[in-house]
């Protein structure tokens, strides 16, 4: 049977990617929303899709095919961070079941109210959390599942995705909506973290800016050093001419290659929910709470055990002004 779809937030950056996993896993778009209405994409995948830059039409749209029974199945989620929330009530009120993007919440507390409310409507609450999808990922997970219990790893997390000063002005440099750096575009690798790691048994933040953040977690099973930075001064001197993004994650020393293999986890993503096995709201809510705690907690300037780009970061005292990462 041919699932049905409506999708709210057709003109994020993240939306792509969940047109072309409905599209390959058999779906339809039946409808979309957005306040920009740049979204000539959706031409590529459902050209028929019905458009709404007002939401309170689409909501009414949604109602109708509703009543004349049509019900929508799924409504993917794409929006800015702290709208997740409310737009996850929306489908579940639909009557339809949700896709969220990551984050799924901004604070823990939020997913208590939506397992009440999946209780209420009989609908459930599906996230992203594609790195738990990657093969390198998975090998890894086993392989450290095939240890002893006891062997305690030491994991290097560096992750810098340069930004311009259009980022600052826009929701994703208001933590109060993106929920901060460590939430915007950390959050997956937590949840990597804990899934492969197990329970998170400390969380310290030894550094917090507007641009970056650096802490020190312990899992069962790894000590972890984070360091995470949308600033192009962070870059390595080896790659800043060349390239603007750089990932790496060190399990004693060791790289770990992952850069390869992620252009189909949104698919495998949806083929989960399809299969019953999608992501739910118990998976999400290790690294919510994480994120939450390390946006909230105070910094530790005394933590002697740092990340070695912060010594980088530390002779480079003077690159605010007025605020802007200059």
């Amino acid at each position: 049977m041919i699932k049905s779809y409506a999708l709210i937030g057709a003109a994020g950056y993240v939306a792509p990617r969940h047109l072309r996993a409905i599209k390959e896993t058999g779906g339809v778009l039946k409808a979309a929303v957005d306040r920009s209405d740049s979204v000539g994409v959706i031409d590529s995948y459902f050209p028929d899709a019905h458009f709404f830059t007002e939401f309170e039409r689409f909501d009414r749209h949604i109602d109708l095919m509703r009543r004349k029974g049509h019900k929508i199945d799924y409504v993917s989620i794409c929006s800015p961070n702290y709208l997740h929330d409310a737009h996850v009530r929306f489908a579940l009120r639909s009557r339809a079941d949700a896709i969220c993007e990551k984050p799924l919440v901004l604070n823990p507390w939020n997913i208590g109210g939506l397992e009440e409310l999946e209780r209420e409507t009989g609908q459930n609450v599906f996230t992203i959390l594609q790195l738990r999808l990657h093969p390198s990922i998975i090998a890894l997970k086993e392989k450290i599942a095939g240890e002893p219990k006891s062997k305690l790893h030491d994991v290097k997390l560096t992750y810098i995705t340069s930004r311009g000063r259009w980022y600052f002005a826009s929701w994703k440099g208001d933590e109060a909506k993106s929920g901060g750096i460590a939430t915007n575009i950390g959050v997956h690798f937590y949840d990597m973290l804990s899934f492969v790691f197990g329970d998170l048994r400390e969380n310290i933040v030894y550094h917090r800016a507007i641009d970056c953040a650096a802490g020190y977690l312990e899992y069962d099973r790894a000590r972890v050093h984070w360091f995470l930075s949308i600033n192009s001064r962070d870059l390595p001197e080896a790659v800043a001419t060349s390239r603007k993004t750089y990932r790496s994650i060190t399990i004693d020393g060791e790289e770990i290659e992952f850069s390869d293999g992620f252009t189909d986890l949104h698919i495998a993503s949806y083929q989960k929910v399809l299969n019953g096995r999608g992501f739910r709201l118990a998976d999400v809510r290790p690294s919510i709470e994480t994120v939450a705690a390390i946006r909230t907690k105070d910094v530790d300037k005394a933590f002697d055990q740092v990340h070695p780009f912060i010594a980088k970061l530390e002779r480079d005292q003077h690159r605010y002004e007025h605020g802007w990462p200059v």
